[in-house]
């Protein structure tokens, strides 16, 4: 149930904290930089009246106001999006390149192929940026000495695609891709079929997350994926927190004691996963600690928003404690995001995009390159020189094709 689309403004949220589609739908605004208001019905039980006045008496959450009074209950994603107004259709059914993934990879690729004249479309199933656009700040990123908000740098970097003629599609997932005849087909979620001479994977992986309470809401607001691009904003605190216990988890824990008196490693396992040398270093480290056979339930923002503590529970005895923390770094793996191939494309055994060392492929005329693709360094600036050099190779065998012709 929905009406009219939204003038610029405040949205406001109406949901509870216990509501999925809620968090659905805040984790949809959200990763699309749109800015709202949230209301908690359960801390502001007075406003239960305003939802049942929207919805005939019924409550029905979330229920979203727009500026100009128009509103939505219970709705998907597909119907947010149109209400937000997100190009979700294709212009044209044939490109030179179609690029699947509009983060920093993906949208830098597609610059450099636009400047020399190619057709070319970016599919983003969220919001253009990446994971970049919803980190809160990066500070090791080349030319800001000053540090720049993720959002602001994926403003950036989408501006000047657009800049070149690049088309992009937001809120559109891709279903499946297929090779015939020497061309690329994708299927996108909204029906669309896109033809093009190339195609370039670069949808990234996703950071596995605990799946505590309170998680979603405090990304970015203390709980963090990269202790080298957050790190430095902790300098000074008395207490971190680094949930994993293999390699990345302790040797992002070595490096957090730069900055904090304190950091704790929380291994849900009843031992360490890392090598007997990180360990060893760990264990001997007089600013470090660790837990094992230990689980996170949940965590705990202030009335800022930012995490101030965290619920453990010893999985051993059940009980659970309280561990106050100024920032909690996650690293208990990575997913690429490459469920959509169905096999089609050759994957390693953690289902990251095997490629040559020009980025291509076992399908030709198909290119990965990214923290999507086996061997890539899960960083924001090899990220953006893959995709530059990725399109590079593009370029020649787009070329290639021409030769044939």
């Amino acid at each position: 149930m929905s009406t009219k689309a939204p003038n610029a403004g405040e949205i406001i949220v109406y949901g509870a904290s216990w509501c999925p589609d809620c968090r659905r739908a805040k984790q949809f605004l959200g990763s699309h930089r749109v800015s709202y208001r949230w209301i908690d019905l359960e801390e502001n039980p007075d406003q239960v009246s305003e939802v049942e006045r929207r919805n005939g008496g019924k409550r029905i959450i979330p229920t979203i106001v727009f500026p100009d009074g128009s509103y939505v209950a219970e709705p998907s994603n597909d119907e947010l999006a149109d209400l937000l107004g997100l190009s979700r259709a294709a212009k044209r059914k044939e490109y030179d390149l179609v690029v699947i993934g509009g983060g920093p990879t993906g949208l830098t690729s597609s610059i450099y192929a636009a400047r020399e004249n190619a057709r070319v479309i970016v599919i983003e199933k969220s919001a253009p940026g990446g994971q970049a656009g919803v980190t809160e700040r990066l500070d090791n990123y080349p030319g800001f000495p000053d540090g720049v908000a993720g959002a602001e740098l994926a403003e950036r970097i989408t501006r000047q695609a657009e800049r070149y003629g690049v088309e992009i599609l937001q809120a559109v997932a891709v279903d499946g891709i297929e090779s015939i005849n020497g061309k690329v087909l994708v299927h996108t979620s909204t029906g669309d079929r896109i033809e093009a001479r190339a195609a370039l994977i670069a949808t990234g992986s996703t950071y596995r997350r605990t799946g505590a309470a309170g998680e979603s809401d405090l990304i970015g607001a203390g709980i963090h994926f990269c202790a080298t691009c957050d790190g430095p904003f902790y300098k000074g605190v008395d207490e971190l927190v680094v949930i994993g216990g293999g390699n990345s988890g302790l040797e992002e824990g070595l490096f957090l004691t730069q900055f904090a008196n304190h950091v704790t490693v929380i291994q849900s396992g009843e031992s360490l996963t890392a090598s007997l040398l990180l360990q060893d270093k760990v264990t001997a480290h007089a600013k470090m600690s660790v837990r094992t056979n230990t689980e996170v339930v949940s965590f705990h923002g202030n009335t800022s928003g930012k995490l101030v503590s965290l619920t453990l529970r010893n999985r051993g005895t059940g009980v659970e404690t309280t561990h106050d923390t100024s920032g909690a770094f996650v690293f208990v793996g990575l997913d690429p995001n490459t469920s959509f191939l169905n096999g089609v494309v050759e994957t390693d055994s953690q289902n990251f995009i095997v490629t040559d060392r020009n980025f291509r492929t076992n399908i030709p005329g198909v290119f990965a390159a990214g923290d999507v693709r086996e061997g890539s360094t899960k960083q924001l600036a090899s990220a953006v020189g893959e995709g530059a050099a990725a399109a590079i190779q593009i370029r020649y065998h787009l070329e290639a094709l021409v030769d044939q012709v």
